[in-house]
């Protein structure tokens, strides 16, 4: 019986603290890591000798929101006062364009944005703030679309449902044709007049007994088939009265949902990184403390759990403390072998995946102010 409660929990076993560091050679691939950093540049960085070998000059300022373009040609930036859009050449590291909607005592804030796959138009959640000679005029939060080329706004996007939001997730299908917005539900926009087409209704159960899935719809799809979302979701099992976590993996165009789940929903929320090939992810978690109140400082930060999920056998393969950054952030390398901490800083941890070590830090001339992009 003792065997048999082991294995039905055998995920929430812990392994030993990684190891202080190792002198593998590992390599995490022939790629190329991007990182905006301050003084305002983006520094290029050869995975192969995780040595930086070049910089992207920066025109608007600090960079702040950092994404690649659908078809990795292009880097699109907002600065940190998210009043500018700079758009960066991959190939030559140059300025393509930069653009801003303020305008006099105008000041537009651009908080979330996604770009049309063939690089024509971006849909832009901004909102104005007008300022008066005694007061700041705040003006609603809208859905705008910006054509590239003719530089101008071309459309105030309706909200679906009518319903203003503070911020959303969107995403593109791969052809441009279709804009998937989450909310409750996946609402689904055709791109000539954003009209809406159909709607699937993720609000409702996938299953008899349990309550809806939800999602956390990340940004980070570089290793992703294009059309599919892969990340974890939450349920409530009404039978053990308890939250629960497990992986779905998410066909936009079929709109259907293959899910299993892991077990328990942690106390913390759990991260969720894709490795390339999608066999697969890794996570961490902030690790719960005792008794902190006595605890030094230096032992209160920094301290994470690393997660690692097998996707090809529906598992949590292993679960391990780590002693880490105050801030958390990991990405896999281009061929799945290290991986990269990073987050606020000037620098970069790298560990080995398949002996669990920590390999090496990387030091930079310039705190981080961006995601790290990771392009194979």
């Amino acid at each position: 019986m003792r065997q048999l409660l082991y294995t039905l929990v055998v995920f929430l076993t812990v392994a030993a603290p990684v190891a202080a560091q190792s002198d593998s050679n590992v390599s995490g691939g022939n790629g190329t890591l991007y990182l905006g950093v301050l003084p305002p540049k983006i520094l290029v960085i050869d995975e192969a000798t995780l040595e930086v070998t070049g910089e992207i000059p920066v025109t608007v300022g600090i960079p702040r929101q950092f994404q690649l373009s659908p078809d990795g040609t292009r880097f699109y930036l907002v600065d940190a006062t998210f009043l500018t859009v700079e758009i960066l050449d991959i190939e030559t590291q140059t300025t393509i364009d930069t653009f801003t909607l303020s305008e006099g005592n105008k000041y537009v804030r651009i908080r979330r944005y996604a770009v049309d796959p063939l690089n024509r138009y971006m849909i832009l959640m901004a909102r104005t703030a007008t300022k008066q000679i005694d007061r700041w005029e705040i003006g609603p939060m809208e859905l705008l679309q910006y054509d590239l080329s003719e530089h101008r706004v071309i459309r105030t996007i309706p909200w679906p449902d009518g319903e203003e939001r503070e911020r959303a997730n969107m995403l593109f299908s791969p052809d441009g044709g279709l804009l998937y917005f989450f909310a409750e539900d996946v609402l689904i926009f055709e791109t000539e007049n954003f009209t809406q087409v159909d709607k699937w209704e993720l609000s409702q159960s996938l299953e008899g007994g349990f309550t809806p899935l939800s999602f956390d719809f990340a940004s980070d799809t570089y290793n992703e088939e294009p059309g599919f979302f892969t990340g974890l979701f939450q349920t409530h099992d009404p039978v053990r009265n308890r939250q629960t976590m497990g992986v779905a993996r998410i066909n936009l165009p079929e709109k259907s949902v293959d899910f299993y789940e892991l077990g328990p929903q942690p106390h913390s929320s759990v991260s969720f990184t894709l490795a390339p090939g999608r066999k697969w992810a890794y996570g961490y978690m902030t690790y719960p403390f005792q008794n902190t109140a006595h605890a030094p400082m230096t032992d209160l930060i920094g301290r994470f759990e690393l997660w690692t999920f097998d996707l090809e056998n529906r598992r949590l393969h292993e679960r391990r403390k780590i002693r880490s950054r105050p801030r958390m952030g990991i990405k896999t390398s281009t061929n799945g072998k290290l991986l990269y901490g990073y987050k606020a800083g000037n620098t970069v941890d790298v560990y080995d995946i398949a002996s669990n070590t920590y390999v090496r830090r990387m030091e930079f001339d310039g705190d981080m102010m961006t995601d790290l992009i990771v392009i194979p």
